[in-house]
């Protein structure tokens, strides 16, 4: 399962486009609250099954889903 949190920033759709590019299927939440208290202040966040990650991370790893 993945979950993007986006607020609908600059990162949160050059994300988007990503994983949509990659043909990553993925549900939107803007529960940032949620975030919180996970210790993330800043958005994007994608969640992969349990993992959560940064912006940075997530790019990487939409980068090894398009190698595959």
């Amino acid at each position: 399962m993945v979950t993007l949190y986006s607020s609908g920033c600059y990162n949160c759709k050059r994300l988007q486009k990503r994983l949509d590019d990659a043909g990553v299927v993925y549900g939107i939440s803007n529960d940032t609250d949620h975030l919180k208290s996970l210790g993330f202040d800043t958005v994007p966040v994608l969640r992969v099954d349990d993992k959560y990650m940064t912006f940075k991370e997530a790019i990487n790893w939409v980068k090894g889903v398009e190698n595959v």
